[in-house]
């Protein structure tokens, strides 16, 4: 059982739980909110309108997420500047579970509060989820740091199967499978969120604010200026590029997946508790995959990793275009073949995001941590903007399976832009960058 502990031999077991509970925690949004009950919800009980409901969610998403790839670059220079990342971690958590809660309030007609309430707390979760990867290289090794990625994602799946659970059992024997009935579920993700910051809450410590250019006027213009900087110095960080491309392209894909799972399942036939059995396998491999990540990526490399999960990741699109071409009779006949493809949704979930945080906090330089996380958490969140409306649009005016050919074009694109990432030469530029700020006393 020792082995199979995943914070066994580490020198700051006690912060990384903390680190990895935070995770655990925006995991209720992400899956009752994001991906599975919230947008039937605002669809069939808010707005009453499917299609319209179809539109204006994909405006209420992409909006927020849209402000998202705005801020978070500003955001994470200036976490860095004014060592601020738990100030802002903790202020975006809180916020994203008041107005969850809110969201429990919401009923038929109020479309307008719904688009409001929703576009902020998504703005706040993504925020906070961008700030939460830029402590990764700060509670972790060189040595360590595919492990320590892993362990966060793995709580995270582990708290998505309690809910899951809990959700589900609540469906069976509380009357709460019909749509109408579902407000309180989004106050359980709430409260959920709030109690799991508690542990980085006490636990985490604040990063020291860092020496900045003085000329630059204010710890804003400061904040700008090392932005500015990052990019002239993009030569310095040539693999940190190429790889954010190649991610950019397959996160098409992933985040594809993330908005559309439900809608997908309910294509597919899957409806009310079986929607929920179906999110809670998929959930069971994910975590699966997350935990043998863990315990491999830092041997074969992150790189590696990640394109083992974008083999994944292509061979399940592929699987699901098939399927697409299957009649509708003969497709309601044979549901089992949607369990077994959707497994691939879960491998590669479990796997490919975690690999990809540790790719880009091999890259990083110590000094520029909430800013580099900023900038791939800017890169993911532009990636749902484009993934999701174009998947969207070809959906519609196309057809289902144009759509699943597009997933799968998303992955195998990624995955040839990924052969042209030199992990080894990424990793000794960030410690070529780090030794340089060190010899100028900490400025960049």
């Amino acid at each position: 059982m020792k082995k199979l502990n995943p914070f066994r031999g580490l020198d700051n077991p006690r912060e990384v739980w903390a680190w990895g509970m935070y995770d655990l925690a925006n995991q209720s949004f992400t899956l009752l909110i994001i991906t599975l009950l919230f947008p039937i919800y605002f669809k069939k009980v808010v707005v009453g309108d499917e299609a319209r409901g179809d539109a204006l969610w994909s405006i209420a998403g992409s909006g927020s997420l849209l402000l998202v790839v705005l801020l978070s670059p500003f955001v994470g220079a200036c976490a860095d500047a004014w060592g601020a990342k738990k100030k802002i971690l903790m202020i975006t958590g809180a916020l994203c579970a008041v107005l969850t809660i809110a969201l429990g309030g919401l009923g038929a007609g109020d479309v307008a509060a719904a688009i409001v309430l929703f576009a902020a707390a998504n703005l706040c979760y993504q925020l906070g989820e961008n700030t939460l990867a830029g402590f990764l290289p700060e509670i972790a090794t060189a040595r360590n740091i595919g492990r320590v990625s892993a362990t966060g994602w793995s709580m995270g799946y582990a708290g998505a199967l309690v809910l899951q659970i809990i959700v589900v059992v609540a469906m069976l024997t509380l009357g709460l499978k019909s749509e109408s009935r579902w407000a309180p579920f989004f106050v359980l993700a709430g409260v959920w969120f709030a109690l799991g910051m508690i542990a980085p809450a006490v636990v985490l410590r604040e990063t020291p604010a860092r020496t900045l250019d003085p000329s630059a006027g204010s710890v804003f213009g400061a904040a700008l200026s090392r932005l500015v900087g990052t990019a002239r110095q993009a030569s310095h960080y040539k693999q940190l590029v190429r790889f954010l491309l190649a991610f950019f392209v397959y996160a098409l894909g992933v985040q594809t997946i993330i908005y559309f799972a439900g809608i997908i399942a309910r294509d597919f036939g899957l409806v009310e508790e079986q929607l929920m059995i179906f999110a809670l396998q998929l959930t069971l491999t994910a975590g699966a995959a997350a935990i043998v990540t863990g315990f491999v990526q830092d041997r074969i490399g992150a790189r590696t990793t990640v394109m083992i999960f974008l083999g994944v990741w292509i061979a399940t699109a592929l699987g699901l275009l098939a399927l697409t071409l299957i009649p509708a009779d003969v497709r309601a006949d044979n549901q089992w073949a949607f369990w077994i493809v959707g497994n691939g949704v879960g491998i590669g979930l479990g796997g490919i995001g975690t690999a990809s945080r540790s790719m880009v906090g091999r890259f990083t330089p110590r000094h520029k941590t909430a800013e580099f996380f900023g900038l791939w958490g800017m890169t993911y969140k532009f990636a749902g903007v484009v993934g999701v409306s174009s998947f969207g649009l070809v959906k519609a005016g196309i057809g289902e399976a144009a759509s699943m050919g597009l997933l799968a074009g998303f992955f195998v694109v990624g995955l040839v832009l990924l052969v042209r990432v030199s992990e080894s030469a990424g990793v000794r530029a960030a410690k070529r960058v780090d030794r340089d700020a060190a010899g100028a006393g900490g400025a960049s």
